[in-house]
């Protein structure tokens, strides 16, 4: 039995879920070869590490047991509880969640409604999801990058909007070569000597870092170095032209400490000795990001001119930054062991989850497919700005985001009614890219109305959704006001021959063009329905029109309509 399943009680679900899994997975190996319970044993003790309740766990072990043996949902519901069973069926239903290449949106609706009712059915997937890209070698080639290219796009943007940024890391690094093998041979070699070089070079500053905190008095938790992430690394070169010299966070430096009060003094006593590059100062304490991460990020010029990024962090915030919401969940759980289960209820009242709550309402908004996933995509899944209002509000973003995108967050009317901006101060035009930690303030003019142009540039899908809007209305009341450009009649009739040609001859003999002519014939070949379409005219010859084609012989009907 592995080590850390000893550590619960022999009558604990935990235990019991072992052996309900080990006995569902008999005989059954993984295209790896493997007994299948390595799968779900991996996937619970990643789940255990993050700290979460018995529960998240016995439906780790679980997670497989209704879709692969012959075991049903309600078998479950009565050997380990309602609880356990709601995660295992939440759990069940994402299997048939597919994203890669050929998005369904029906699949995303029902990921995202999965973990907006029960955050522990996305945390127990994310660790499934991790264990299967840990052995994604076994799959076929097609597989591979199917399963990458959802880990990619789908789990890892949601790892790290729960704050879980070391998993979405993992993720995105385990996904990378089999996305882009060849752009992850380029970076290995290219990258390699450079990591190491950093790597040596953050070593001999560490105690050179330690000494500074001894003066002000500081005994740091740890100091250590981190090194980048590969993907992030590589669409970071991406946008820097390539260029590493352009990376200073290639190997950055981390300091833990005990309280927030020492994490500014860190930054003070940091900065007394190496400079600070301007603009490079990022306080995530102050103004965390809306997906409750906390640090301090400075940008120092250290000796020998080198760049150097530091993290400045209190235990409690690094465990949150490498465990996001879990971690939350495990301080509320020890800080209130009776609170335990309602911490995992509705997400509704938890502010640093309020955009799981605005993701299941925003989500019912779109009717069309493909809108839902391209603003999915946009406003969910991709990177994200993080920028304050005049109230010290952190408003969420899509990178490129402009004020406009921020006004129609705010509120629709200041978005309709936006002016300009002010960024940090100054004034700034309303296409302006804001960027993380600007502080943003909106203009506006009562009565003024937006403009059609502002599609061109705005990101989000809430402010393309009300400027669409406005623009149908312009249009329809332009519309509304243009004269008539043409006149079409609609002519039931019994069908017989010359019946039609005694129609354009009405036409001809009040000489008006005819610009449309078209006859259908009902199914039992007994009446025919004529559409004529002529320049708008006067009144005067529509009723003449409308006289001569009721004394044809034969005519049943007639209407018309005027046509913008």
């Amino acid at each position: 039995m592995n080590q850390w399943l000893s550590t619960y009680p022999e009558n604990s679900i935990v235990r019991k879920a072992y052996s309900f899994a080990e006995d569902a997975h008999r005989n059954v190996t993984r295209d790896s070869g493997e007994p299948y319970i390595i799968h779900p044993v991996a996937v619970a003790k990643l789940v255990h590490d993050w700290h979460l309740d018995e529960s998240s766990i016995a439906a780790a072990f679980l997670h497989d047991v209704v879709e692969d043996s012959g075991h049903s949902l309600k078998e479950i519901e009565k050997q380990f509880g309602e609880e356990v069973a709601g995660i295992v069926n939440g759990l069940t239903k994402l299997k048939e969640f597919k994203y890669g290449e050929n998005p369904d949106a029906e699949n995303i609706r029902k990921l995202v409604l999965s973990f907006s009712k029960d955050l522990r059915v996305i945390l127990v997937k994310l660790a499934d999801r991790l264990h299967n890209m840990q052995t994604l070698t076994f799959k076929s080639t097609t597989k591979q990058k199917e399963i990458a290219w959802e880990t990619v796009e789908i789990y890892a943007p949601i790892a790290y909007r729960l704050g879980m940024q070391k998993l979405s890391g993992e993720l995105e690094d385990l996904a990378f070569p089999y996305l882009y093998p060849d752009e992850y041979r380029w970076l290995m070699d290219t990258v390699k000597e450079k990591y190491e070089e950093r790597e040596v070079y953050a070593e001999k500053l560490k105690p050179v870092l330690r000494k500074m905190l001894e003066e002000v008095h500081i005994v740091p938790v740890s100091v250590d170095s981190r090194a980048k992430r590969y993907y992030s690394l590589y669409r970071k070169l991406l946008r820097n032209d390539m260029e590493l010299e352009k990376i200073y966070d290639l190997v950055a430096l981390r300091v833990i400490v005990t309280t927030v009060e020492e994490c500014y003094a860190t930054l003070g006593a940091i900065h007394k000795h190496w400079a600070p590059l301007p603009g490079k100062f990022k306080d995530y304490v102050a103004v965390p990001k809306p997906n409750g991460y906390r640090s301090l990020h400075t940008t120092v010029s250290t000796p020998g001119g080198k760049i150097t990024e530091i993290q400045i962090r209190t235990k409690e915030m690094h465990e949150e930054a490498e465990f996001g919401i879990a971690a939350h969940w495990a301080y509320e759980q020890i800080k209130d062991s009776r609170a335990k289960k309602d911490s995992w209820g509705g997400v509704r009242n938890k502010k640093e989850l309020l955009w799981v709550e605005q993701l299941r309402n925003w989500q019912k908004s779109f009717a069309d497919q493909k809108d839902f996933l391209d603003s999915l995509k946009v406003d969910f899944f991709k990177e994200r700005i993080f920028v304050v209002t005049p109230k010290n509000d952190v408003i969420d973003l899509p990178a490129g985001a402009t004020p406009v995108d921020f006004a129609y967050h705010i509120h629709s009317e200041i978005g309709n009614q936006c002016v300009g901006a002010r960024v940090n101060g100054k004034i700034v035009p309303i296409d302006y890219e804001l960027h993380s930690g600007d502080l943003v303030e909106i203009m506006t003019q009562k009565g003024k109305k937006p403009s059609e142009d502002w599609l061109r540039f705005v990101k989000s899908s809430m402010a393309k959704k009300y400027l669409r809007s406005v623009t149908r209305e312009k249009d329809r009341k332009i519309k509304k006001a243009l004269p008539p450009q043409h006149i079409e009649f609609k002519i039931v009739n019994l069908d017989r021959p010359g019946y039609l040609k005694e129609i354009t001859s009405v036409f001809a003999d009040l000489k008006i063009n005819i610009v449309f002519l078209n006859s259908q014939i009902d199914p039992r070949f007994t009446y025919s329905i004529v559409t004529v379409r002529c320049p708008a005219v006067q009144q005067e010859k529509v009723r003449k029109i409308l006289v001569k084609v009721k004394s044809i012989p034969g005519t049943n009907e007639v209407s018309f309509k005027y046509i913008r």
